[in-house]
This record gives C-alpha cells, structure tokens and sequence, in this order.
C-alpha cells in the first residue's frame, strides 16, 4: 500500500517495497489527451531521468455520458509508464482547472440549470461550476470514485500510480467569491461551527492574517462570515476557501473509499500587494491554510505550483511540520534542476516537477537530466538522513552569490564556481543558478553533491585550523559509495577548497581535520 509516513518529523512516501523520492515532470494540459502524440514524448523523459509523469485525467473523456465511464485512455497512459518504468501521479482535471470548469464533461456544460454556475456580483454566470451545488459535488465526487476503483483494480498490485492530485488550482477569478442565489445565502448564514471550533482550538497557531481579520469582530465565535471576518474582499475569500475545501474534501472522500492513495490539492500563488479577485482567490494558498485544513481533513497536505522568482521564500511557506512539501508545477528552465536538488536537500520535498517537461530545450534537458542523475544515486542516503539535521542544500545566484553554514565541526563558506578568481566567467554580471547538497556522514566527513560551487571550511572553534585530509569523487551504486580521482591537488586547489565545476555534474566525499 502507498502511503505517506512520518520519519523523523518528516513525511515520507511509501510503497509497498521502498521509500520513494519524485523527480517528476508534469504535461502539458492537453498532451496526455493523444496517445500518438504521447509516444515521441516517452522517450525523452527517460533521456532526463524522470521516475515520475504528472499526467492529467480528464473528466470529460472518462464520463463522455453520464453514468458511462470509457478508462481506454487512462488505461493507455498507464501502460507505458510501466513500458518505460515511469510511476505517475494523476492530476484528477474535474469541476475546476485552473479555477475554470474546461474539462467537465459535455453534458454538465449544457445544462446549467441542474449544474449551476458561479455568479458575478451582477448576476452574469461564469465557465466556473459553483462549489454551493450539491449536484456539482456528489457528481464529480461519483466520477471520481469511479477512477479510484477502477485504479485499484488495474494497479494496486503494481502501485504505478503513487499518489492524486484532486482538481487543479481551484480558485476564484475576477472576484473573491461566488454570487449565485446559493453563494449569497450561504454568505449570509451563521459560519459553520466546524470553522469556529477550529479556530478556537489553532489560536495560537493560526495564519497571523487570519488572526488579524477575526480579531476585528474581537474574535466573535458566532455570527455570519461578515460579521466574524469583515465585509471586504479578504472575508469572502476566507468564505471561498471553506466551500471549496469542503467540495474538495467529498471527492476525495469519495474517491479513498475505492482506493486510498495520498491525495493532495495545488494552489497558483497570489501575487503580492494585491487583493482578493484580483488574483485566484480562495485555493490553498499560505494565508488561508488553517481554512483549509479546517474544510478537507482527508487531503494529505497542499502543494504549491511555484512560478515566481522567490523559490526559497514559496518552500518554507509550504515545508511545515502538518504540511510536507511537494511541488507539483515550477517554472521549465535551466534553473529546474537547480531548484529540485535544493528543495529535496533543504526542505526534504517529497517532489519536484516542472511544468511542461516535454517542451524543455536543450540546455534545461541537460541540466535537469544531471541534477537528477545526481538525486537518483543519492536517494537511499537522502530518504535515511531526511529529518536528522545531518542534511542541508543551498542555492546561489547573482542575488545570493554566497552563503556560510554550520556542518559538523565546521563552519562552510560557499560560493558560486563563477566567483573564484581564475574562473573565465569571473567577469560575468550574471551568475546562473547553481546548488548544492552535503549530508554529514560523521561530526568530520560529508557527501557534497551538485554543480557550479565551492566550499571552503573552518572549525568551529577558537584556535583551530580546518584541513583537507582528502577529496575523493565517485558514485553511488544501490546505495553503496565507489570512489574514483583522488581530488587533493589542482582540483582542490591544493587542500583550500572543495569545488564542483559548473557545467558538470558531480559527487565528492570529503575528509576533513583540525589543528593547530
């Protein structure tokens, strides 16, 4: 059974044989939707050293007719990932997809009036199924069911499929909330107990803006979501947010009773300085957590699709001790592989997957081929230090060219390759993203591992000097280490440095010592 387990305060997912890490890459919306469009594109994932394909499930090709379900396509996906050892996660395009409902099926879209729309402040119907329609909920929760029993009879025993992503950045757009009949009437009632129950019991814990809204109110625990949470934009996407967890939290209810597999929902990150509506409101995004959590208990955690620049800032949002981090969506570039060795070093994601992995260039593709060619030798090392403070990763750019940690004994100064003065890219006002991870084998030896930086060390003490004893590169094979060049001369700058070329792709286990 795949499940996520917590090791060391850490999440880890499971299978029924080993400890998996994802180094993934999702589709493109449409690709999975042509199985001859599919087979050109098999290939090159192996070619970059994916384990894992994200790959959409569309509502409206498995239920062409209601209550008709035709599996053929899905059952085509699932048997060339087994053809080229690919595992998949399923990303479950229902109700929602990217806040729009594109992909329900034929027979919803025509008839509004038993599966009705989202409404603007004008009364103007949306292309957004409205999260207030128990016909909307229980029909997407049945199709759904249908997909996860259907998958436990075709692959409990393989496990191809490792866990379901259920809809697809649901969100509101244009506005913070739904203005449908339903949506105002719930707007008007009393806030469910279940949310002021929760928010009673996290208070000191919770989202410090969620805490600054309901304490305008004085922290009322009874009243309508304006009078607990304000009349402004900010309230009704708290509103929003309760709707949709619950909607989201009944199909993947339904959907575990045929086959529990971990299931999680995204979020497209909001953009700072504007208000709600004026970015998609109301999904998983960090401020509205608590709501989250509240709303759809049988979600295994929420994932963030990370478009924006500031990558360190989105994981530590999402890396907390109930919410493991997963990114499901980043940005295809040369940086790509740069960022899945940091967030699996640094915040020991359970993933990484950029966004449309069949459309990498030549440079991304050698790029993340290498950092997860380094990840897949590195995978039983990094699954058995995650949690235990032995293992870290750091990230440098033109913005951050440097970086300085404690390791061991010692304290390590990291810079990027580019920087060191015999570099001929020294010159260069523009520094590429490099990364790097170390795990600590004793207080004094460490695996360092990635591209494009150097190391110099120092004890941690008064009076002492750090040495170099030896640099020794290699690999891992099944999880044992086999050396290869000793590194103690040019390559180490004589015993100064630990350095990893850029444009390489390398591991190296160094010895250090102290004196005097």
């Amino acid at each position: 059974m795949i499940q996520l387990k917590n090791n060391n305060g850490i999440f880890q997912l499971h299978n029924s044989k080993k400890s998996f890490l994802i180094l993934g890459g999702e589709l493109h919306n449409s690709s999975a939707s042509n199985p001859e469009y599919m087979e050109r594109i098999w290939p090159r994932l192996k070619e970059m050293n994916l384990n894992t394909l994200l790959v959409p499930v569309y509502w409206e090709i498995l239920e062409p007719e209601q209550g008709k379900f035709d599996f053929s396509l899905f059952d085509t996906v699932l048997e060339n990932a087994r053809r080229y050892t690919i595992n998949l996660v399923l990303l479950w395009f229902g109700s929602w997809k990217n806040s729009m409902s594109c992909y329900a099926p034929a027979w919803i879209k025509e008839n509004q009036e038993t599966y009705p729309r989202a409404r603007r402040k004008n009364g103007v119907p949306m292309e957004i199924l409205s999260a207030f329609s128990q016909k909307n909920r229980e029909t997407d929760a049945r199709a759904f069911a249908a997909l996860m029993h259907h998958l436990y009879t075709v692959d409990h025993r393989e496990e191809t499929v490792l866990m379901v992503q259920v809809e697809n950045e649901i969100a509101m757009v244009e506005q913070a909330r739904d203005y449908s009949s339903a949506a105002n009437k719930a707007y008007r009632d009393q806030v469910p107990q279940e949310v002021m129950e929760y928010l009673n019991h996290r208070r000191k814990t919770l989202h410090p803006g969620l805490v600054q809204l309901w304490a305008v109110s004085g922290r009322r625990t009874s009243g309508s979501w304006e009078e607990i949470f304000g009349p402004g934009p900010e309230g009704e996407e708290i509103f929003t947010a309760w709707y949709f967890a619950r909607y989201v939290n009944s199909v993947a209810q339904a959907g575990k009773k045929e086959y529990p597999l971990p299931m999680f929902t995204n979020a497209a990150l909001n953009r700072p300085g504007l208000k709600p509506g004026e970015y998609p409101s109301g999904g998983p995004l960090p401020h509205l957590l608590d709501i989250w959590r509240a709303g759809a208990p049988d979600l295994d955690f929420f994932a963030p699709d990370i478009y924006f620049p500031d990558f360190f800032a989105w994981c530590e949002k999402y890396h907390t001790d109930e919410n493991p981090l997963f990114i499901p969506e980043a940005t295809l570039d040369p940086a790509s592989g740069v960022n899945a060795l940091y967030s699996i070093g640094k915040h020991s994601a359970l993933g990484f997957s950029p966004f449309a992995i069949e459309s990498a260039d030549t440079e991304t593709t050698a790029q993340l081929a290498g950092y997860y060619e380094i990840l897949h030798q590195l995978t039983p090392l990094i699954l058995a230090n995650q949690g235990t403070g032995r293992m870290t990763a750091f990230r440098l750019d033109t913005d951050t060219p440097t970086t300085v940690f404690p390791a061991g004994d010692f304290i390590c100064r990291c810079g990027h390759a580019y920087t060191l003065p015999w570099s001929p890219f020294k010159d260069n006002t523009r520094l590429p993203p490099a990364s790097a991870l170390l795990i600590a084998l004793s207080s004094r030896e460490f695996i360092v591992a990635g591209s494009g930086v150097y190391i110099t060390f120092e004890s941690r003490h008064k009076g002492e000097q750090a040495g170099i004893l030896s640099i020794e590169e290699g690999k891992f094979r099944d999880g044992h280490w086999t050396g290869g060049r000793r590194m103690n001369g040019d390559e180490s700058h004589q015993g100064r440095h630990l350095h990893l070329e850029s444009g390489t792709f390398g591991i190296q286990r160094i010895k250090l010592y102290i004196y005097k």
